[in-house]
């Protein structure tokens, strides 16, 4: 069973602190909803895991399946299994999603899928996401809509599958029928009991449609409390007053 482990993780961004001690593990089969106001360091959490090199980790541990995530590069921990769905998905003018598909899969399977293959999975999978044939054609991320690039990241994650999958503000920019697709592709994927997801948000709102096993509460860097589905509903009555600290300030931008 694939386990990501974040052990006392420490990450600071132009020797500002941001993250102060994260401890979270996430294993395959599980769902987990990482929740807590602007400013937190959740984003942080995500790309220090994806290795973004804006962020310096100062000190702890990520490990995916006990292998040491911090000594990969980028492309390696994708192989390895770890996919992260970004808040603001970047555009790629003159490559079309259909190349950029093939392409990654290809890097993270080692060799490239056979054309015939291929084409009937994408197709499968974009049937499932309710999305235009022609959405393959038409360059990543570029004049996209706010559900069309959420899409396309739904439908990365069903062609990729990945180990542990990192979701930062899926819900973002949604309507709420876009918002039911994406979370219908989830549910999907979660189902197979294959991959670990772990789903950053503001809202309870997703979790209308995607029920987390594991609810952790993110606040100044750090897990403040953790819980199971219940913990969420509290958040929708109480919000996070009773967790934000005098320091939570620290760490505003890191969502940035």
């Amino acid at each position: 069973m694939a386990t990501l482990e974040v052990h006392d993780l420490c990450v600071s961004v132009e020797d500002t602190e941001i993250l102060r001690g994260v401890d979270l593990t996430v294993k395959q089969g599980e769902t987990h909803a990482l929740m807590g106001p602007n400013g937190s360091g959740k984003s942080t959490l995500a790309y220090s895991i994806a290795g973004h090199p804006k962020y310096t980790v100062t000190s702890g541990s990520v490990t995916l399946d006990g292998e040491d995530v911090l000594a990969m590069t980028v492309d390696e921990r994708a192989r390895a299994g770890l996919f992260l769905a970004m808040q603001y998905p970047v555009e790629i003018p003159g490559v079309s999603v259909s190349n950029f598909l093939r392409a990654a899969a290809t890097a993270v399977r080692g060799e490239a899928p056979k054309l015939r293959t291929w084409v009937k999975e994408v197709k499968q999978a974009m049937e499932r996401l309710q999305v235009d044939p022609t959405f393959a054609e038409r360059n990543v991320n570029e004049g996209f809509s706010g559900g069309e690039k959420k899409r396309h990241e739904i439908l990365q994650l069903e062609l990729l599958k990945p180990k542990i999958a990192i979701l930062d503000e899926t819900d973002s920019g949604l309507d709420i029928d876009a918002l039911k697709v994406v979370a219908d592709g989830v549910n999907r994927f979660g189902a197979a009991g294959t991959t670990g997801t772990l789903l950053i948000t503001h809202y309870t709102r997703i979790l209308r449609y995607i029920q987390p096993d594991h609810v952790h509460v993110f606040v100044a860097g750090r897990v403040v409390a953790e819980g199971g589905p219940e913990l969420a509903d509290s958040l929708e009555a109480e919000g996070y007053d009773r967790w934000v600290r005098p320091d939570a300030a620290v760490a505003a931008g890191a969502d940035s």
